[in-house]
C-alpha cells in the first residue's frame, strides 16, 4: 500500500501552489490569449511539472545535474548549445532586406539598446556584481536566446530565473510596449505615413550582407562570434538559393526540436524554493525596466529623426529595436493602423527589429570581452 511519505504530498508546500497558478498564467496566455504560445506553453507546463514534488525530473545532487530535464537544461541550454542554434534557425528566418534598403534604422536598434545600458548600472546599484548584473542588463534587449548565452557563461546561477523573464517579456511585448509608446507619441505622431515600398534590394546584395555583416561585427566584437556566426549562416542559408533544404529545415523542424527542448527546460528551472525570493523577484521588476527603457530609448530616437529627416519617420519604429521579432514590429503594426488606417509600418518596423537582434548580440559579446 502506497503511504503518505511516497507521495508528492508528503513535500508540497504553499509555494508549489504559487507556482501552479504562475504556470497556469503562462499556458492560459499562450493557448487563450495566444500570446507567444510556443514558448509560453512550453515554459508553463515545465514550471507546472518541476512543482510536483519528488518528480526528480530536474535536481542538483551534490553539483550533479539529475533528472531529464535538468540534464537538457545543463548540458544543451546552460552549456549554450541550444541559444547558438536557436540563432541558427533565426537567421534562416530573416530578411535582411528591411536593413539594406534603409540602414538607417540600424541606429533604432541601437537605440533599443539603452535599457540594457541602465538596468546594468541600476543592479551595480542594488548590490549585484558585476556579472549579474551584465547578464541581468541584457533582458533589455528582449532576446531570450543571447540572454540564456550570458548568463550561462557570467552568472551560471541565475540562468533559469534570467531565462524565464525574459521569454515572458518577449511573449508580452503586445501588453507592456504600447503603454510605453502612447506615453512618448502624440496621436499625430503615430499617425504618421511612410511609403510601405521600400527599395527592392537584390539577390546579390542579400547574399554578400552575412558574409560582410560578419567580418565586420565579429572584427569589432570577437566574443559575439558564436551568435553572429550562427545567425549571419542561417541567413546565409536562406538567401543563397542553393541551400533551400537546409534553410527549411533550420528555420522549421530543427528550430522547432530547439524551441521544445528549450521552452520545457526553462520552465522546469524554476522551482518554487528558488523563484519565490525577493532576489528573484526584483530581478523580475528590472526586467520590465530594463525592457520598457529601451523600447522609449527606440522612441525618442524615432521622434529625434523624424524632426532632422526630409522625409517623415514615424516614431513607433524605435520601440521595434528591441529584438523581439517579429512583436514588437507587430505591435507597432497595430498601433499605426489605429492611428492611421493608411499605416502600413510593417516593413518599416522589422528594419530596426532585425537591428535589434544584432545589437543586442552585440552588446553580449561587449560585456564578454570586458569580463570573460
Amino acid at each position: 500500500m502506497l503511504e503518505l511519505f511516497q507521495t508528492g504530498l508528503s513535500s508540497f508546500y504553499w509555494g508549489h501552489f504559487v507556482m501552479w497558478l504562475i504556470a497556469f498564467g503562462f499556458i492560459y496566455l499562450g493557448i487563450v490569449r495566444k500570446y507567444e504560445p510556443l514558448l509560453l506553453v512550453p515554459i508553463g507546463f515545465g514550471m507546472l511539472l518541476v512543482n510536483l514534488p519528488l518528480g526528480g525530473l530536474f535536481d542538483y545532487i551534490d553539483g550533479v545535474p539529475e533528472g531529464l530535464l535538468a540534464k537538457i537544461f545543463t548540458y544543451l541550454i546552460a552549456g549554450e548549445i541550444v541559444p547558438c542554434f536557436i540563432f541558427l534557425g533565426l537567421g534562416a528566418m530573416t530578411d535582411f532586406g528591411p536593413v539594406i534598403a534603409n540602414p538607417k534604422t540600424l541606429l533604432l536598434g541601437a537605440a533599443a539598446q539603452l535599457g540594457v545600458y541602465f538596468v546594468f548600472f541600476t543592479a551595480l546599484l542594488f548590490g549585484f556584481n558585476m556579472k549579474e548584473a551584465c547578464s541581468i542588463g541584457i533582458i533589455g534587449g528582449a532576446d531570450g536566446p543571447t540572454t540564456i548565452y550570458l548568463a550561462a557563461k557570467l552568472a551560471p546561477h541565475l540562468v533559469g530565473t534570467l531565462a524565464v523573464a525574459a521569454y515572458s517579456y518577449m511573449a508580452m511585448v503586445p501588453l507592456i510596449q504600447p503603454p510605453v509608446i502612447k506615453a512618448l507619441t502624440t496621436k499625430k505622431e503615430r499617425a504618421i505615413y511612410m511609403d510601405p515600398q521600400l527599395r527592392e534590394v537584390s539577390i546579390t546584395e542579400k547574399t554578400l550582407f552575412p558574409m560582410i555583416g560578419s567580418i565586420v561585427i565579429i572584427l569589432l566584437v570577437p566574443k559575439s562570434a558564436p551568435l553572429m556566426g550562427m545567425f549571419m549562416f542561417g541567413n546565409l542559408l536562406l538567401v543563397s538559393g542553393v541551400t533551400d533544404r537546409l534553410a527549411k529545415t533550420a528555420s522549421e523542424s530543427f528550430m522547432d526540436i530547439l524551441v521544445i527542448l528549450l521552452g520545457v527546460s526553462v520552465g522546469a528551472s524554476m522551482p518554487a524554493e528558488l523563484f519565490l525570493k525577493p532576489q528573484t523577484l526584483f530581478i523580475f521588476f528590472l526586467g520590465v525596466v530594463a525592457f520598457s527603457i529601451s523600447t522609449a530609448g527606440g522612441v525618442l530616437l524615432g521622434k529625434l529623426m523624424n524632426a532632422l529627416s526630409k522625409e517623415p519617420i514615424n516614431p513607433m519604429i524605435g520601440a521595434a529595436g528591441v529584438s523581439a521579432v517579429p512583436m514588437s514590429a507587430r505591435v507597432v503594426q497595430k498601433l499605426g493602423q489605429e492611428a492611421n488606417p493608411r499605416n502600413f509600418l510593417l516593413m518599416h518596423a522589422m528594419g530596426p527589429n532585425i537591428a535589434g537582434v544584432i545589437g543586442t548580440a552585440v552588446a553580449a559579446g561587449m560585456f564578454l570581452s570586458l569580463l570573460e
